[in-house]
């Protein structure tokens, strides 16, 4: 999986690099301060890691392998997971090993302090942008926001649609839309719901009298939430054997957006095995100050403020 960036950079490919005058490329990247990506193929036992560049190996010396690794607030876990993997770099210097072969010394450290400094440190609450999906827990979902650099978004923002884990929504690998949720000595939290649609904006979907196909969320003894989209959920009656996590066929009884309920009865339900699509979005602004969930006139309010 590459990791994300935001602005652009050249994949050093096996294509390109036979194409082109291979050590001029990497000279000129390398006075241009260029952020490059390549595939890191081993970390020693020093924990450097080192990078094929096609004509030349690259070394990724340890304390340059992440921001925070140098200071020991990074675990070297960050370094050793890249490898067999794409990751992004500046071109520091090129020196000769004790065999007399030419290589490449890179950092991905300044190649993340560049990302932080021109666009991460940039970020503002309710700024929507892209990102890359890395690691799921249990908690929530990890996304690459530039160069490496980390994100959380916890499980409750993912959807408004409750899950029981975010491989319900997100594979790792897939590039989604977050908004900024906050900022807090320099940590990132993300969201996901606000860019989901509203209530009326996925309820219109939808109509009374229709059959659809929809997943259990929940199971209470006033009855059964289904989800219909990610964002959208409706309320059935009870019904036996019906189970959180299967996959339903729900009739749509009626739509009450004044009290942002629709009423549905469960068919019949069968066993499922999520396989995430990627997200559709209906938000395009590249920011937003505020979500209003509920409809207009409805008696619950349900919002999101950004700060």
């Amino acid at each position: 999986m590459s990791e994300y960036l935001p602005e652009g950079k050249l994949i050093l490919t096996q294509d390109n690099i036979n194409t082109l005058h291979s050590f001029s490329l990497l000279s000129d990247a390398k006075k241009e301060g260029k952020i490059l990506e390549a595939r890191a193929c081993v970390c020693d036992a020093e924990h450097n890691l080192i990078v094929d560049l096609g004509i030349m190996k690259g070394i990724i010396p340890r304390e340059e392998g992440a921001i925070g690794i140098r200071e020991g607030t990074v675990r070297d876990i960050a370094v050793i997971s890249r490898v067999n993997r794409p990751v992004c770099f500046i071109i520091t210097d090129f020196a000769v090993d004790e065999n007399g072969e030419r290589f490449a010394v890179l950092s991905r450290e300044k190649a993340q302090q560049r990302c932080m400094k021109n666009y991460i440190s940039h970020l503002v609450c309710g700024d929507v942008i892209d990102a890359r999906i890395t690691h799921l827990e249990n908690f929530g979902a990890f996304a690459d926001i530039g160069c490496g650099i980390v994100a959380l978004m916890p499980i409750d923002t993912i959807s408004v649609s409750r899950i029981e884990h975010p491989r319900e929504r997100f594979t790792v690998g897939m590039d989604i839309r977050a908004v900024i949720k906050s900022i807090e000595n320099g940590r990132i939290s993300l969201s996901h719901k606000e860019l989901l649609g509203t209530w009326e904006e996925n309820a219109n979907s939808f109509c009374a009298g229709e059959t659809v196909a929809g997943i259990v969320r929940s199971v209470e003894n006033y009855g059964a939430f289904v989800e219909l989209a990610p964002n959208l959920a409706g309320l059935a009656e009870s019904k036996d054997g019906v189970k959180a996590g299967q996959q339903a066929s729900v009739y749509i009884k009626s739509i009450i957006p004044e009290k942002m309920k629709i009423k549905i009865i469960i068919i019949d339900t069968f066993d499922y095995k999520y396989n995430p699509q990627k997200p559709k979005y209906y938000c395009n602004s590249n920011h937003i100050d505020r979500f209003l969930y509920s409809p207009e006139g409805c008696s619950k309010l349900a919002e999101t403020v950004f700060n």
